[in-house]
C-alpha cells in the first residue's frame, strides 16, 4: 500500500489506476495488477496479479450511521479468487469476496471500535458487522448472502471474545453458545488494526473466514497516526513512464 498524490490517479468507466498499479473490470472479473514497493521492516518489490470473479453482484448498501455518512458496500461477497504474485509460493486460488467502505467523514470521527467478519457457508456467505459509535450507540448486523447475489438479514449467535492481537487489540466475533473462535492465520497485526483468518461455529457449522478488528480510539492517538508514515511508503510525485522503459 502506497500513498500517492493526485497526479498518480486516473480513472475510466472500467479502470482505476494509482501509479503503476490498477484495478480493471473486464465485464466478468476484477483484475488487480500490483507493482509496488513494500514498507518496513521488509522492503522489496511487490508485483503480480489478483483476479476476483464474482458469482453475482449485489445491490446491497448498508448505512453505518443514521445520516448516511458511512456506507458499507458488499459488491461481491461470494467470489472466486486467483492470486499470481512474482514470488515463490505466492500463487493460489480459492474462495474470495470484494467489498468497500465509503464515507464523507473520517472513520475515527464517528466510531470507537468495530469488528467485521465474512464467513463462507454451505448456503453462501454470512457477514457480521458490529460497531461502537462515538456517541455510545451500537451497530450490530448480520447478513446472509446467496450465490445469486440476493441478501437477507439473519439471526446472529452471541458476540464472543477470543485471543487479542500481539498489539493487545481486543477481538470478538459471532459464535455458537459454548464455542470459542480461533485465529488460524494472521494477515496483518498493527497498533490499531487486525486482519486474520478466523475459525468459528455458526448454527452448528464450522466455518473459516476473514475477520478484522479496528480500534479507532487508539487510531486517534497522534503518535499512532505518525507511525503510518514509517509503515506506508509515500510518493508525492508521479510521472507516467515512457513506453519501453
Amino acid at each position: 500500500m502506497t500513498d500517492r498524490g493526485r497526479d498518480a490517479l486516473t480513472t475510466t468507466a472500467d479502470t482505476l489506476r494509482v501509479g503503476p498499479s490498477q484495478m480493471h473490470w473486464d465485464g466478468q472479473s476484477l483484475i488487480i495488477t500490483i507493482d509496488e514497493v513494500s514498507g518496513p521492516p521488509v522492503i522489496s518489490r511487490v508485483r503480480g496479479t489478483i483476479t476476483v470473479t464474482p458469482h453475482a453482484i449485489t445491490n446491497v448498501e448498508l448505512p453505518l450511521t443514521s445520516d448516511g455518512a458511512h456506507i458499507w458496500r458488499p459488491f461481491a461477497p461470494i467470489s472466486d479468487i486467483t492470486v499470481d504474485m512474482d514470488a515463490d509460493g505466492w500463487q493460489w486460488s480459492g474462495h474470495g469476496y470484494c467489498d468497500a467502505n465509503f464515507g464523507t467523514r473520517a472513520l475515527e470521527a464517528d466510531f470507537d471500535f468495530w469488528t467485521w467478519g465474512r464467513y463462507p457457508t454451505t448456503a453462501g456467505a454470512t457477514c457480521f458487522y458490529d460497531a461502537v459509535r462515538r456517541d455510545g450507540t451500537r451497530f450490530d448486523t448480520a447478513i446472509a448472502f446467496c450465490p445469486d447475489g440476493s441478501a437477507r438479514p439473519t439471526s446472529a449467535p452471541p458476540r464472543t471474545d477470543f485471543r487479542p492481537t500481539l498489539w493487545r487489540i481486543r477481538r470478538e466475533t459471532r459464535a455458537d453458545q459454548g464455542t470459542t473462535p480461533q485465529q488460524v492465520l494472521g494477515m496483518l497485526d498493527a497498533p490499531f488494526y487486525s486482519r486474520s483468518a478466523v475459525r468459528t461455529q455458526l448454527s452448528g457449522e464450522v466455518v473459516t473466514g476473514v475477520h478484522e478488528a479496528l480500534d479507532l480510539t487508539r487510531f486517534r492517538n497522534p503518535l499512532v497516526k505518525a507511525m503510518l508514515a514509517f509503515r506506508v511508503p509515500r510518493r508525492s510525485r508521479w510521472a507516467e513512464p515512457e513506453r519501453g522503459t
